[in-house]
């Protein structure tokens, strides 16, 4: 039997990753900057893109893990996804998502009430 994440597992590594994703839209913006306007190097790009393309995959990924785990909104989840596009958005998503309750562990009161009508 495969042992699944636990909800505030996932839920820590959702907030890990919306910043981690903000931050390497930084620097993705940065390398940018270096490559085309600038005109040095494609350095920061050539670093920098590959981080931020897992990062933006993997928050993707754990947003529809949360759409899941904690019943979203369709809304919710579309949000969540197109705040990943935008940049820094993600932080900002992270913020409202948690004000309005998206991001608090439900795991452990849905557990208590199976335990007491079963006991």
């Amino acid at each position: 039997m495969v042992k699944r994440p636990s909800t505030a597992a996932v839920l820590r590594l959702f907030r890990i990753l919306a910043i981690g994703e903000a931050c390497s839209w930084a620097a993705l913006l940065i390398g940018m900057f270096f490559k085309w306007v600038l005109q040095t190097t494609e350095l920061g790009v050539e670093i920098a893109g590959p981080i931020h393309g897992a990062l933006f995959i993997g928050y993707g990924v754990t947003a529809l893990v949360l759409w899941r785990l904690q019943r979203w909104p369709f809304r919710v989840a579309l949000f969540a996804g197109f705040s990943a596009v935008i940049p820094f958005a993600t932080i900002g998503f992270e913020r409202w998502a948690d004000r309005h309750g998206y991001l608090t562990d439900n795991s452990g009161a849905a557990e208590d009430v199976l335990e007491s009508a079963a006991g």
